[in-house]
This record gives C-alpha cells, structure tokens and sequence, in this order.
C-alpha cells in the first residue's frame, strides 16, 4: 500500500502534474464511524467556493488528441471503456476535495500501461467522482481510479518518494467508499474552510452552478423503523444525514430497520451520523425442517437396541420356530408379528438352571389389564411341548400350593414359571412369587 500525499507529484502520471490540473489542499483526516462509507454520505467529501479544484475539459482535450492516443487506451482500458466513451464519461463526473484519508486502486503510466497499484489518498486530494459518489479520477495527474478491494483492518502502508507520513495519519480512520445505491443528481459537500457553509453541487459540474445551505441547522432523524437499509439510508441522506451501521461490511439492502440511534425526532447537524440496527436473517431460511417422529409409531424391524437399562439381548441362535410361524430375523430384538411389550427391553435370556422356590403366598393383585397374549415363539430354554402357551391369567394357576421340590423337567402346561418374566421383570429383579 503505497502513500499519496496531497501536493506531492506522481513519478509516472498521465498528465503532466506542473501543468495545473488539479489543485490538491492541505486538509486533516477527519474520523468517522466506520471505514465503509457510501458514496451519497452527506459531507463524505468537501469543496470550496472557488471553482477549478479540476480542470476537467483540459483533461478530456489531452486524452483526445492523436499525439496522446496510447495514453488515452491505457487509460480507457483501466475504467473498462473505450477511447470514443471517454467524453461523455468525464462529462459526468464531479470534482469534489477528499476529507478522509482514502484508499482505491490508483495507475501509474508506464511503458504505455496502466500499472494499478493500491494506495491511501490523503485528505485534500482533489479527484473526480462518477454519479455514486465513487473516486474515478486524481485531479492533478489524471490518473484513474477504481474502488478499493481488500481488508482494510490489514493494510500496511508504505511512505516514501516524497509522500512521508502526513501528521494526523491514523490508520483506524482510513475509509473505503461503495457506492450509493442510486445515481446522484446532486452532491452535499462541506466547505472546507467554513465548515458551517455546505455547497449543493450538480452532478457533471465543476463548480459554477454550486448552491450554499446553512450546515448548521438542526435536521431531524426521519422515522426508520420497519424500512428496508436502502430505504433508510436513502431517508437520511435525503435529510443530509449520514448512515452508520454495526459490522464491517453493510447489510443487505432489504434488511428491515428496527431502530436508529438517535432516533426519530432527534435534531443533529448536517452530515451527523445515525446508527441503524437491522433485523438478523433467518438461519434456516431456505431450508426445511425435517418432520418429528411420530410418537405412536413403531421401531423397523433390525433397528438399533434400545437404550433403556434393561439386560442385553441374547446372542444365543433362536430354537426351532413352531409350526406355521415365522422366524425373527437375527438382527431384530423382537417378533416381527408379536405385541410391543410394555418396557423397551428385550425379553431376559433362561437359562436351564431351576425355578425360584414356590412360597405358599397368596399372588399379588394385578390393577392393571392382563398382559398380551403372547403369540411369538417361546423364550429360549427347554423346550416346550404345544404349539402355543395359553394365556396368561392374572389369577392363580391352582388353589393348592405348589410344592417346593425344584422343578427339573418342562414347566406344568397350566402356569408356566417362565411366562411372567418374559413380558415383565428383567433378569436382576427379585422373582415374582406365585
């Protein structure tokens, strides 16, 4: 990043800098909020009431005669126009007098090029603007211009070559303009040596049809809320107000307003700021949310096991399934064709160790319904010798209590021992007395 110092001449113009061009002033940056700044900030940029600041009809006689051919294509090509546009092009353009120190994308001349390079621009220097307030020509050279890229919290500046560091330089007070949203018909300056006069000057003038305004009267801050950033920013330049905003690059142009900062009402001077708060976009904006599971639905078959507490599954291969049944698949914690049981466990694992010893108690009262009917194949074990095990009746199998010899063949086909564990209790619980 290169300095440019007001007054200070280019090693490698377009025009020659003695032949008075372009008349730089000695100026000092002044802060603002914010290095981006749009090109329709009222008071961005200064003037004097002194026309002449640019001589723009030398200039476009100068890129128009033959002798200066090449120059004038170079020159052309830096601003992306053909030679035969560059009349009507200057002709639209105003002189205005730099109040911050600016970057943009300069040229040099050089072995009949337009070398571009970056550089900071002190406060002072005269340049043209096109019809969005954006930096197009350096006066006194008739260099071109073109809007900076890059990150300006980055840069490193460079002085030398008579540009030394100017007093006041401030890094953090270095601008880069964008463009106003709309084309201009007139540009609010700020009279560099009275800044209590501001100038009203047309777009494509040099200063001769300038109009004076009293830049101290108070200008109220326009009702914003619920406009779009574009909108506002346009509202306030309107009333010669400035628009500042929160984050290193501008919002969107539809972003809707929620507040100023004055708000409305509030009475500033000209070219004041005002900060405007945006509403935050949707992060899900564009997407679709997928749908909630269904709280009634069923796991698929061979899905993952479930995540409650209850014992792990056995990895002993099934038995024979009973005839005209269907067999489970080897992944699935359950019958495909059997009732969801009431706990999100798998049936515990029997073992062909003995039955728990049969107390003469009384069965505990069952309150709630009688557990399913169970229609699946039998846990594993021993076998069992029907088809099917009958239901299972919330009363006692018999009014005789049963013997406690353990049992050491099948279970009794009236009240199996195993039927209640395999739809209630996990294996670690305490045995139901029967």
């Amino acid at each position: 990043m290169k300095a440019v110092a007001a007054g200070v001449p280019s090693l490698a113009p377009f025009f020659a800098e003695d032949s008075g061009l372009g008349l730089d002033q000695q100026l000092r940056s002044r802060a603002v909020p914010g290095g981006l700044q749009q090109g329709d900030t009222p008071g961005l940029y200064g003037g004097t009431k002194q026309p002449g600041i640019c001589d723009v009809e030398r200039l476009k006689r100068f890129l128009a005669a033959a002798r200066n051919d090449r120059k004038a294509r170079a020159w052309a090509a830096a601003l992306d126009l053909r030679t035969d546009e560059i009349p009507g092009y200057l002709d639209r353009l105003t002189p205005v007098l730099l109040r911050h120190d600016t970057l943009a994308l300069n040229h040099d001349y050089k072995k009949g090029k337009a070398v571009p390079f970056r550089a900071l621009l002190q406060a002072g220097i005269a340049i043209l603007v096109d019809e969005q307030g954006l930096p197009s020509v350096k006066c006194s050279c008739g260099n071109p211009l073109r809007p900076f890229e890059g990150d300006t919290s980055r840069i490193s500046v460079t002085f030398g070559d008579r540009n030394e560091k100017w007093q006041g330089y401030d890094r953090a007070e270095v601008v880069v303009v964008r463009p106003a949203p709309r084309k201009l018909e007139r540009i609010a300056l700020v009279d560099v040596r009275d800044p209590g006069r501001g100038i009203e000057r047309p777009v494509g003038t040099t200063g001769e049809a300038d109009a004076g305004f009293d830049a101290t009267e108070r200008r109220a801050v326009p009702r914003l809320a619920g406009t779009t950033f574009r909108e506002a920013s346009r509202r306030l330049a309107d009333a010669g107000l400035a628009v500042a905003f929160r984050g290193e690059r501008p919002p969107p142009d539809r972003a809707r307003v929620i507040a100023s900062d004055p708000g409305a009402g509030a009475e500033l001077r000209f070219g004041a700021y005002v900060t405007l708060s945006v509403a935050a976009e949707p992060e899900t904006e564009g997407r679709t949310a997928a749908p909630a599971p269904s709280a009634s639905s069923s796991p698929p078959v061979g899905s993952r096991t479930p995540t409650s507490a209850g014992p792990t599954p056995s990895r002993q291969s099934p038995p024979k399934a009973p005839p005209g049944s269907v067999p489970p698949p080897a992944s699935s914690a359950a019958p495909r064709n059997s009732a969801p049981p009431t706990e999100t466990s798998s049936p515990p694992r029997v073992t062909s160790s003995p039955p728990p010893r049969v107390t003469s108690s009384p069965p505990p009262r069952v309150t709630g319904p009688p557990p399913p009917r169970v229609t699946g194949p039998p846990p594993t074990g021993e076998p069992v010798t029907s088809s099917a095990p009958p239901p299972v009746s919330s009363t006692p199998a018999s009014s005789a209590p049963a013997t406690t010899t353990p049992v050491t063949t099948a279970p009794t086909t009236t009240a199996p021992a195993t039927a209640a564990p395999a739809s209630s209790a996990p294996a670690t619980a305490p045995p139901t007395t029967v």
